[in-house]
């Protein structure tokens, strides 16, 4: 046998596996005396001595989003980073791994805040992995967290923030600090990318690639920027002349529209203020409702751009700072400007405290006004062009002047019965019924809290699915308050609601909620879990849906025989597998 020559020998320990394999197919033609590799010799050399390229930045852009405008800021980002070349991973945070965040590069966090500020239904696995007692630590992690909120509220962004601090706290790097945007969100969001994705590009390895657009939407007929005028076809109140809640059956048209919608999803309405209360603030104010700013009366904007129903701290302490009224400067110094404004109309301040203010002055203190989503009560499969909404109508005193809710007043009452409501449809994907037609539900839910729960009714009667389905429902009254009662006997009697268990607060001394329900048939909700029953709550964020959820904890540890902390567990993987879904507000 013929020795290698050592110099050979030495050249072969640079070569990588790769490249051995490449030599050794090369050899075997040489001595077989067949046709060789066409690269040359000196190829193998250079390919040996070439560093190979860096890899690109591992970017995930993250939303967590309860009405969609996380949805919207996070998809603004994703396509501004392709502009950039920057190739990102786009998710929602309902189909996020929490467990794989360790192994994330750069995350790029995009959440709303609900309920006491709490993150949204989609991000409480991750909000629970982290604040939790199995918390990665998070050294080789750089993120960026933009959060959405609405400063009337005393939890402002706290998801956002939270996020924020957690991720640092488990060692993450802030790319960037965090973007708190109120209601009117766009152009803080705007600027938080303007600013984020520079960044980024800087921290490419390579130089940057050619920019790629991402692919373009198809965007909506309507959406929220462009509504649909849908004529209002229906509007009947389905609670008795006894009861203490006034909650109206609505029905729109949308013939026409090419909407689409399914069981589940949300409808927004762009409504108007009352004319009355705006009138009432024009007075108080001296100010001339026909004075025309930027294209349109003051009068007009207050009606359909301005919200006034809602009043905030800023307002309170901008309006103050205006009127130089000593009285005023006391009530916001004894109660604080934020219980102030929650407690205090707005028109009832400046009717007790009137200033000299500009329109444009007045303008400016008001945010703008934006769209409240109802829960769609129909399901397309039923109604074809038609969507049905279940809204509580909003009465309130102050100072014994009677109020109503702007939304739900303008729906339940202001809307002329020849009128035309302004609508989009926000999709609700982390609200749907199962895929599998035989997979058996629990809908539990208080109030209008019903609404989801009539269109998941009518889109498993109109599939003919065989999934056994129970309503857990609770409400003052059974003679008052038991919201589309022949509806559920009549679903009842053909077959399709196999179990209900009804909770009426006020019918017996000893008051029972949904809840409590849950407790009394505990061995019952046991067994559909585990024969793969999905479980859907609708309704309070701060009350029922939490009260709902301790009871939930506490049957699957005494059924199943766990712990508190294995029920948490159980509890989450149902949520992670998209079993235990919620619609709170």
């Amino acid at each position: 046998m013929t020795p290698i020559p050592a110099d050979l020998t030495a050249a072969l320990d640079s070569l990588s596996p790769l490249q051995l394999a490449w030599l050794s197919g090369y050899c075997w033609a040489r001595a077989d005396g067949g046709a060789l590799p066409t690269v040359a010799a000196t190829d193998v050399t250079s390919a040996a001595s070439a560093e190979p390229a860096p890899p690109p930045l591992a970017v995930t852009v993250l939303s967590a989003s309860q009405t969609g405008h996380a949805r919207e800021v996070a998809d603004k980002l994703h396509a501004a980073l392709a502009e950039q070349g920057i190739n990102a991973k786009r998710i929602s945070a309902a189909d996020y791994k929490p467990k794989t965040i360790a192994d994330e590069q750069v995350l790029l966090l995009v959440t709303s805040t609900q309920g006491e500020g709490e993150p949204p239904e989609e991000a409480l696995s991750l909000h629970r992995l982290l604040f939790g007692k199995k918390a990665p630590p998070l050294p080789a992690l750089r993120f960026a967290v933009c959060g959405l909120g609405d400063s009337s509220y005393p939890d402002f962004c706290q998801a956002g923030k939270d996020f924020d601090t957690r991720l640092a706290e488990l060692g993450g790097e802030r790319l960037a600090p965090r973007a708190d945007c109120d209601v009117d969100y766009q152009a803080t969001a705007a600027a938080w990318i303007a600013d984020l994705v520079p960044r980024l590009a800087a921290l490419q390895p390579a130089a940057p690639r050619t920019p790629t657009a991402a692919a373009p939407a198809t965007p909506a007929a309507y959406d929220r920027d462009h509504p649909f005028t849908a004529p209002l076809l229906a509007r009947q109140k389905i609670t008795g002349r006894h009861s203490t809640k006034d909650v109206r059956h609505i029905e729109l048209d949308l013939a026409g529209s090419g909407i689409n919608y399914q069981a589940g999803d949300a409808l927004g309405v762009w409504c108007e203020n009352d004319p009355a209360r705006v009138d009432a603030i024009l007075a108080a104010l001296k100010l001339d409702g026909v004075t025309v700013i930027d294209g349109k009366t003051l009068r007009e904007q207050l009606i359909r751009e301005r919200e006034i129903s809602q009043n905030t701290p800023q307002f309170v302490q901008g309006y103050a700072a205006l009127a130089k009224s000593a009285d005023l400067d006391a009530e916001i110094a004894t109660h604080g400007a934020a219980p102030y404004a929650a407690n205090t109309p707005l028109d009832a301040i400046v009717a007790r405290y009137p200033a000299a203010i500009t329109a444009e002055q007045l303008l400016t203190l008001l945010r703008p006004l934006t769209p409240r989503l109802y829960s769609i009560a129909s399901a397309p499969e039923e109604v074809g062009e038609e969507v049905h909404l279940t809204v509580g109508v909003l009465h309130y005193e102050h100072d014994g002047k009677a109020y109503s809710g702007a939304a739900s007043g303008y729906l339940g009452e202001r809307l002329p019965e020849d009128g035309a409501a302004h609508v989009f449809v926000e999709p609700n994907p982390n609200f749907r019924l199962p895929d599998d037609p035989q997979a058996a539900i629990i809908m539990i839910g208080n109030g209008t809290g019903i609404a989801p729960f009539r269109a998941f009714m009518q889109a498993r009667v109109a599939r003919e699915a065989p999934g056994k389905n129970w309503l857990v429902f609770g409400n003052p009254h059974f003679t008052e308050d038991f919201l589309y009662q022949t509806e559920w006997q009549g679903w009842q009697k053909d077959g399709f609601l196999h179990r209900y268990s009804l909770a009426w607060s006020r019918d017996q001394a000893e008051k029972v909620y949904v809840q409590d329900k849950l407790r009394e048939e505990a061995a019952s909700v046991w067994q559909w879990l585990k024969d793969g029953a999905y479980v859907y709550v609708c309704g309070d964020a701060a009350r029922m849906a939490k009260d709902v959820e301790r009871a939930l904890l506490d049957i699957i540890a005494g059924e199943g025989g766990m712990d508190a902390d294995a029920a948490a567990d159980y509890l989450d993987e149902l949520r992670q597998a998209r079993r235990y879904q919620r619609d709170v507000y």
